[in-house]
């Protein structure tokens, strides 16, 4: 059997709405409950396990290889609530979108302060 990511715990101040605001903003299912977690469920099986935390937060990061299409409707949902974007990951470019690898892609943050990526090419894969 080939070696595949299955899942991994997201911490979050609010699991529920976290993992609401990632379902809704991709377009996905919207997150089922698994005891303390809400997971979300992305195309090639993986879930992202978001679990309630008072802790200190770390900031992670997750990126999403998406479609053109896909590309085009989760950046819509993004300006339409008015949710600040960057094109990388340092935040110093505000309001706009990559053109990485001959692709597109664009940063944002979930409510815990996390940054989520969407590209449309794979880092690398540019000629």
């Amino acid at each position: 059997m080939a070696i595949q990511l299955n899942h991994t715990i997201v911490p979050a101040r609010d699991a529920q709405a976290a993992a609401t605001f990632l379902t809704e903003i991709l377009g996905l299912s919207a997150p089922v409950r698994f005891g303390p977690f809400w997971t979300v469920t992305l195309a090639n099986g993986v879930t992202l396990d978001y679990q309630d935390s008072n802790e200190a937060m770390p900031i992670e990061h997750y990126a999403f290889l998406v479609s053109e299409a896909e590309f085009d409707a989760i950046f819509a949902r993004i300006k339409q609530r008015s949710l600040e974007y960057w094109a990388d990951p340092f935040h110093s470019r505000p309001s706009q979108i990559n053109r990485n690898d001959g692709g597109r892609g664009l940063y944002w943050n979930d409510p815990s302060g996390h940054y989520l990526e969407i590209i449309t090419r794979p880092y690398g894969s540019g000629s």
